[in-house]
């Protein structure tokens, strides 16, 4: 069996624009004649009616469950792109090790603030108002640990859709 696929982990924050980057760049990538898939970790969950919480182990769990998802589906894709906070080094390590030279972690660099502004989900307000408990980054008790060298960061509190997007394209060496 022959890996074909570039698997794409979007990690960063909610609302740091992971689901809206992933979606854009698959409507590209269809666009342009590549067959693209988009397994976002919020849809998978639900999808699959995972029963996980946010606790470390529950977080890695659900990013080994997609990562050998995504492991599936190589030969049927050119890229497949992962959204997910995945908010641990660690995890994401394991991750990198499932696919080698396949896999392009790519950081979405927006702090806290930024993102709690975005709020596009409420998750930030739900926090704040004691509904969600351990919420990843926002909880002292959860942290977020960006990567320490990512294959490539986009700044989405600084570029916009486009300028974000181009981005991921110049460095794919799809910028034509």
């Amino acid at each position: 069996m022959s890996i074909r696929a570039e698997v794409l982990w979007f990690t960063g924050l909610s609302g740091s624009g992971k689901s809206t980057l992933a979606t854009e760049f698959e409507k590209i990538m269809h666009t342009r004649g590549y067959k693209c898939l988009v397994l976002d970790g919020d849809v998978i969950r639900s999808k699959y009616d995972i029963k996980l919480g946010y606790s470390e182990e529950d977080i890695k769990t659900n990013n080994l469950f997609i990562a050998r998802y995504a492991l599936n589906k190589m030969n049927e894709y050119d890229y497949i792109v992962v959204p997910i906070i995945s908010p641990f080094i660690k995890h994401r390590d394991l991750v990198r090790n499932m696919f080698s030279n396949n896999f392009h972690e790519i950081y979405f660099n927006c702090s806290l603030k930024y993102c709690m502004k975005r709020d596009v989900k409420g998750l930030y307000q739900k926090a704040i108002e004691g509904e969600i408990s351990n919420m990843i980054g926002f909880s002292l008790s959860n942290p977020y640990e960006p990567p320490p060298e990512p294959e490539l960061t986009v700044d989405t509190e600084k570029l916009n859709l486009h300028n974000s997007i181009s981005t991921i394209l110049k460095y794919l060496k799809l910028d034509t």
